[in-house]
């Protein structure tokens, strides 16, 4: 619009030129050399209006280029993003996985001493009574007389107090018959709950508490119950299961993992509240453990507070 303007504008001056030199005594070569200028001009003006029509019109091109170029490059960068959450969602779900897998296999182990531990004092237990049983028949073979008096009564003594620590082994045996031993049941079922042989172990961890449900090592043997249902996703059955640890075992040293994974079975069930509860019971009771450590950690994650407010 403007070039318009300015070429009507020229025009306008060519014609007042023309005239005046029609009117005035003006030279016709100095009018001539004006209006070529003029032409010149006006041409030099029109070429620079079609060069910067041309111009706007690539650099709109450029410009629609670049901005289809951008939204590709946006939706390309959008689904790279999609792509890499879900794979941190994956590798936070696969690193909660093995992170219970391995403190399965942790408890497991540190069960193993335990055990361990308490067959080395079951020997040295049975080495004490041989030989105090040892000693008992030194000093009946040197009485001498005193021993026809003692072997007398004998057929009548099965009974007696001296025999009765085997008697129950031999009844149950003969009621129910042959039980595996409480060592046998308990070492397998750790060994097929650390190898994932989750149905083989509860089987075996039942046994033991038919069998041996007064025993040290019962209680473990149910925590590792509820272990195997958790590992299940059966979060129902692994509820009622650390919940029999707290309430029939009431001095185990299960109680701690027991309350924490019972909390954690909870919020898994969509029982918030109620998990939120166990997990704070597990900070108040249990200070300074790996327990409470990680209870505060979900407690952290589920935007709750450790104490109750």
């Amino acid at each position: 619009m403007r070039l318009r303007h300015i070429a009507v504008f020229v025009a306008a001056a060519l014609a007042g030129a023309i005239g005046g030199s029609l009117m005035g005594p003006r030279p016709a070569q100095a009018v001539a050399r004006e209006l070529i200028e003029l032409q010149r001009d006006v041409t030099s003006l029109l070429q620079g209006q079609k060069d910067l029509a041309t111009q706007m019109t690539q650099d709109h091109t450029v410009m629609k280029t670049l901005v289809e170029q951008s939204g590709d490059n946006v939706g390309k960068l959008n689904a790279t993003m999609s792509s890499l959450q879900k794979s941190v969602q994956d590798v936070q779900a696969n690193s909660g996985a093995r992170l219970d897998t391995m403190s399965t296999q942790v408890q497991g182990l540190s069960d193993n001493l335990e055990e361990i531990k308490s067959r080395m004092g079951k020997l040295n237990q049975q080495l004490v009574d041989l030989q105090n049983t040892v000693q008992s028949v030194d000093a009946k073979i040197s009485g001498g007389s005193s021993t026809p008096t003692s072997s007398a009564p004998n057929p009548g003594a099965s009974s007696a107090p001296s025999s009765g620590s085997f008697a129950p082994a031999a009844g149950s045996s003969a009621a129910s018959g042959p039980a595996p031993s409480a060592d046998t049941l308990y070492s397998n079922g750790l060994r097929d709950i650390t190898s994932g042989k989750y149905d083989l172990a509860r089987g075996e961890f039942q046994d033991y508490l038919k069998f041996y449900g007064d025993t040290d090592l019962a209680s473990n043997a149910q925590f590792y119950l509820g272990e195997i249902a958790y590992s299940q996703r059966s979060y129902d059955q692994a509820v009622t299961e650390y919940e029999r640890v707290l309430t029939n075992y009431p001095k185990s040293f299960k109680l701690a993992p027991a309350r924490l994974k019972k909390g954690m079975a909870l919020i898994e069930l969509g029982q918030k509240t109620a998990g939120v509860r166990e997990l704070r019971e597990v900070v108040k009771r249990y200070p300074g453990t790996e327990e409470e450590r990680r209870a505060r950690a979900k407690l952290k994650e589920l935007g709750a507070t450790a104490a109750a407010g």
